[in-house]
């Protein structure tokens, strides 16, 4: 005999004898999960199943057999789900949910279970069911049970669990927890108007629940259309002891008789859950706080056919920088979009845990197996986390300069040749222009502008600009002069050609000439040859933009202005009239900008 596991539920339910079924009469039922949290490793093989009732005289406890499906040192196992619906792509929050499970499980060593809720026929689609888990595998959150895995708790999509919906429904409806309702929709949107009228909650009003049998057969043999309603006790309440959120508690007079089995004969979403998550031995249920109002429904069928309650935890909504909760004004909301827009996946993953989560220390960066090895569900924070963009383009940038230089080359030089910028994947221009470019890189599409900056030569904007008429006034021209006759002369190319060393000792020897050093040389020597007043190492820079225009790897349409061309637009420039014209200069410079 042992105690129902996991790691909570304290649940408390009290109801009037005289207005309950017979299954209901005592005055009050109680629900414990014992807080030890080596029972977090006991799983519960439901149908194995046998409540032992302990009366006592005002309350009883129930208590559970987990006899089976024990592994080899007689512990059983934790088991999570993720239960998505196929109505729409994988969103954030959704995404999150998954990996806390995720964590969760193989943190215990227990099973991850995949679960298609598939009930809304008209809304679900294969398509975004495929993307779901092809999303889901993207962030490698592997499952153990699955629509495509298997397992011995199938089938894993609802809409092909129709025939055990109905089966408990009998069930119920033979035991009196549930009876026909035959109210029609004006009805019931009467009993709303008068609720309402009377600022009380919508509850169920109807007479059907304390109809005869003679009632009920009449309309039977009608053919009046009816639903299965599931009869609330009347007072009492409702106490759950929250992993996250502590304990929780309703009134059980705010609820009223509700539907499990719409008149069509499809299930409804409180029903197919309760039955889905005892009938696959779900040990632990943690899934976002919206679904907190659904436990009061859910922990009264749980007890109405004789199952144990799961644990439960709600993950707090994860919000928009305004705090109002995320959707797709705020920008990119499902994992599918930050994927295509160059995300990596362990950055997903990285940043996601850390939206209501930390191990304590001031470390935010972790990889999948350090989080299944950090990851604790008391760590997990109830205030609701905000989404911060800014943040996880940060992150991403961590884990991309992360990978080893081989993966790198190999991610980027894919994205120039997929591009169209250059002609090649790979080879040493690839190499050093990912060594050089990478700091400036948060997502590989960031690659894209980072090489093609290096490539273009906007002289005269940027001549034009505020920024550039200091260093025009600083005798430009001059530099300019002397650096096309060293040009001329093949010393540039010649040091090039020696590689870093070589231009090194050319740009210490052109300094001395025109007795320039540090920024008054550096500067515009960088505006000359790059066209620009900022951007990565300029000697790296220029060796690279050599080697390109002598590999003819850069694709014609990459923009690409080669170290030649570039001195020819520098023999066009009239520094006299740049000079005498700084100011109109700026203005179209300006109102261009």
């Amino acid at each position: 005999m042992a105690n129902i596991i996991g790691g909570t539920p304290l649940i408390r339910l009290k109801v009037i004898p005289e207005l309950a079924p017979p299954i209901w009469r005592s005055s009050a039922f109680l629900f414990k999960c014992n807080r030890n949290p080596n029972l977090h490793k006991h799983p519960l093989l439901l149908s194995s199943y046998f409540p032992t009732i302990r009366t006592t005289r005002r309350n009883f406890s129930v208590y559970a057999k987990a006899a089976a499906a024990a592994s080899s040192d007689g512990e059983v196992q934790v088991r999570v789900r993720f239960a998505p619906s196929p109505t729409g792509n994988l969103h954030v929050g959704g995404a999150r949910t998954a990996l806390f499970n995720y964590l969760f499980a193989r943190s215990k060593g227990g099973k991850f279970v995949l679960r298609i809720e598939d009930t809304d026929l008209e809304r679900s689609s294969k398509e975004s069911e495929e993307a779901v888990l092809r999303d889901l595998s993207w962030l490698g959150l592997d499952w153990d049970e699955g629509p495509d895995a298997g397992g011995d708790y199938g089938p894993y999509r609802q809409s092909e669990r129709n025939s055990l919906y109905k089966q408990y429904a009998e069930k119920l409806l033979e035991s009196g927890h549930v009876y026909r309702c035959f109210c029609s929709n004006e009805e019931l949107e009467k009993m709303k108007e008068i609720a309402k009228l009377k600022q009380l909650p919508p509850v169920y009003t109807g007479k059907w629940a304390t109809a005869t049998d003679e009632q009920v057969q009449e309309e039977l043999a009608k053919g009046t259309p009816y639903t299965y309603r599931f009869r609330v006790p009347k007072e009492g309440s409702l106490k759950i002891n929250d992993l996250i959120r502590g304990e929780v508690s309703w009134n059980l007079d705010t609820l009223g008789d509700f539907v499990i089995m719409r008149s069509n004969g499809q299930p409804v979403y409180n029903f197919c859950v309760t039955v889905d998550d005892a009938t696959m031995a779900i040990s632990h249920v943690i899934r976002a706080e919206e679904h907190l109002p659904n436990t009061l429904r859910q922990a009264l069928i749980y007890k109405a056919l004789g199952f144990p309650m799961p644990c439960f935890a709600h993950v707090s909504l994860i919000l928009a920088p305004d705090r109002s909760k995320l959707s797709k004004r705020h920008g990119a909301t499902s994992v599918g979009q930050f994927r295509e827009m160059g995300y990596l996946p362990q950055a997903m993953v990285n940043y996601l845990a850390l939206l209501g989560w930390g191990d304590g220390t001031e470390n935010e960066f972790f990889s999948l197996e350090q989080l299944v090895e950090k990851f604790t569900i008391d760590r997990v924070n109830k205030s609701g986390a905000i989404f911060d963009s800014t943040k996880l383009r940060w992150m991403n940038g961590q884990h991309l300069r992360a990978l080893s230089s081989e993966k790198l080359i190999n991610l980027i030089g894919k994205r120039w040749k997929s591009t169209g910028i250059l002609v090649e994947s790979e080879g040493p221009f690839i190499e050093e222009a990912v060594q050089l470019l990478k700091d400036g890189i948060d997502l590989v599409t960031d690659s894209d502008k980072a090489l093609s900056n290096l490539l273009s030569y906007p002289l005269h904007a940027t001549l034009s600009s505020p920024e550039g008429k200091t260093i025009v006034e600083d005798n430009l021209s001059e530099v300019s002069s002397r650096l096309l006759t060293a040009y001329d002369s093949g010393e540039i190319l010649g040091a090039l050609e020696e590689g870093y060393s070589g231009w090194q000792k050319w740009v210490k020897s052109f300094g001395k000439s025109l007795k320039r050093k540090g920024k008054s040389l550096f500067m515009p020597l960088r505006l000359l040859l790059t066209g620009k007043l900022h951007g990565p190492e300029m000697g790296s820079s220029v060796i690279l933009l050599h080697k390109a225009g002598n590999s003819g790897i850069v694709t014609p349409q990459a923009g690409f202005v080669t170290l030649s061309e570039r001195f020819e637009i520098l023999r066009q420039v009239n520094w006299e009239a740049l000079n005498e014209d700084q100011p109109s200069l700026e203005s179209a410079a300006t109102v261009s900008n």
